[in-house]
């Protein structure tokens, strides 16, 4: 079932980005390092802050996406 609310997408955007992170064993710090190839000047902490808030950009998302080599996301994974 999709997401209702835009908080729920928030949400659900950060678990699945979380949950991906986890299964690439990426730290924060790691993932800082890689967004810089995709435009991004990040810190651990600012990931951290970020995701803690639930509040990312589509633009933040889709880059992290990006940094994790993923090829794409379907909507019933969120």
């Amino acid at each position: 079932m999709l997401a209702k609310t835009e908080k729920e997408w928030g949400e659900r955007a950060v678990r699945h980005l979380k949950a991906e992170l986890k299964r690439a064993g990426v730290t924060y710090e790691e993932l800082a390092e890689r967004l810089k190839a995709h435009g991004f000047e990040e810190t651990k902490a600012g990931i951290a802050n970020k995701l803690a808030r639930a509040t990312v950009p589509a633009s933040f998302f889709l880059a992290c996406l990006a940094a994790l080599e993923l090829e794409g996301v379907r909507l019933e994974d969120i």
